[in-house]
C-alpha cells in the first residue's frame, strides 16, 4: 500500500495510535482489567468506541485541510480575478451543486499535476472541496470535464465522507477492541514483571495490523460508492457526459500518480489494476454498469 494509502485512512491510523497511547499511559484511565485479572468486555467495548470514533472524526475534521496542503491545491475565489478556464470550472461546480440540491457551494480548487483526475473531500456538505488537476483541464474536452465534476459533486451530495467516517469509526472500534484482547492474551505468556511492557507493545503492534485489515472494509466501501457517484453524476450532467468522462479517463489511465501521496480514495480514478486494496473499481466495469 505504501504511499498510496489515502490521507483520511493514514491520518486516522496515526490519530488512533496517538489517542490509544495516551489512554494507555495515563494510570487509571478506563481500566478494563477487572480485580480478578480478567477483561471487562463491556468496559473495553465502550473504551474502544470512544477511541475509535474520536480518531475517525478528528480525521474527518482535518480532511479538507490535509488535502489542500498535501496536494498543493490552489483555491479559486469566485469573486476574485480568474482566468476563463478557472471561471468555467467554478461555474460548473456551482451549477451542478445547485442541481444536486446543495445549499452551500463547495470550495473549488486546482492542483498542478499531469495526471487526469479530480477529487472531492471535506467534513460536511457545508465545508466541502472539489478540486481538479491541471492535467484534466488540459487533456479533456468540456463534456468530459463536466462529467468528472458531476461525479465529484455527487460524492459531496451523497455525504460520502461522513458515511466513510462512521464506517471507519466502527472499524476503529473493533480494531481497538480486538487489539487489546490479543495483547492481553500474549501478555499472559511472559513473566509477570514483563507483562505490562509486553502488553503495551503488543497493543501497538496488533492495532497497526488490525488497522490494515480493517482498511479492506473501507476500501470495499470506497469501490461501492464510486458506482453510486457515477449514477449521481449521470443524473446531474447527463448519462452520455458521465459515460464519456469515464471513457476519457480510461484513455488516460496511465496518468494517475502512483509515486506520491495522492488522495487515492477521494479521486474519480484510481490505479489501473484492481485488487482488494483498490479504492476504485475498474473503469470498464464502471462503464458497463452505467450503460
Amino acid at each position: 500500500m505504501g504511499k498510496r494509502i489515502f490521507y483520511f485512512l493514514l491520518t486516522n491510523i496515526l490519530v488512533l495510535a496517538t489517542i490509544s497511547i495516551i489512554f494507555t499511559l495515563i494510570p487509571g484511565t478506563w481500566n478494563y482489567i477487572g480485580p480478578d485479572g480478567t477483561i471487562q468486555f463491556g468496559t473495553l467495548l465502550i473504551f474502544s468506541a470512544i477511541i475509535g470514533f474520536t480518531g475517525s472524526f478528528i480525521s474527518l475534521a482535518m480532511s479538507r485541510w490535509m488535502a489542500k496542503k498535501m496536494m498543493n491545491v490552489r483555491v479559486l475565489d469566485p469573486n476574485g480575478a480568474l482566468s476563463g478556464e478557472e471561471r468555467e470550472v467554478v461555474e460548473k461546480v456551482h451549477r451542478l451543486s445547485r442541481a444536486a440540491g446543495l445549499m452551500h457551494m463547495p470550495e473549488v480548487g486546482i492542483y498542478d499535476s499531469p495526471e487526469v483526475n479530480a477529487f472531492a473531500t471535506g467534513p460536511s456538505k457545508k465545508r466541502s472541496l472539489v478540486a481538479v488537476s491541471t492535467g484534466l483541464l488540459h487533456e479533456m474536452d468540456d463534456d468530459a470535464i463536466e462529467g468528472v465534476i458531476a461525479h465529484e459533486v455527487a460524492h459531496v451530495a451523497n455525504g460520502d465522507m461522513v458515511t466513510m467516517t462512521l464506517l471507519q469509526g466502527v472499524v476503529n472500534t473493533f480494531v481497538v477492541f480486538l487489539a487489546r484482547i490479543a495483547a492481553f492474551i500474549v501478555s499472559r505468556f511472559v513473566k509477570e514483571d514483563l507483562a505490562p511492557i509486553v502488553h503495551f507493545l503488543a497493543i501497538i503492534l496488533f492495532q497497526l495490523v488490525f488497522s490494515v485489515l480493517g482498511s479492506l472494509v473501507v476500501f470495499a466501501y470506497s469501490r461501492h460508492r464510486e458506482y453510486h457517484a457515477d449514477r449521481g453524476g449521470a443524473d446531474l450532467a447527463g448519462k452520455d457526459k458521465m459515460k464519456h468522462a469515464l471513457e476519457s479517463l480510461k484513455a488516460y489511465a496511465n496518468r494517475v500518480r502512483n509515486d506520491d501521496t495522492s488522495v487515492a480514495t477521494l479521486k474519480i480514478n484510481g490505479k489501473r489494476k484492481s485488487s482488494i486494496f483498490s479504492t476504485h473499481p475498474q473503469l470498464d466495469e464502471r462503464i458497463r454498469r452505467l450503460s
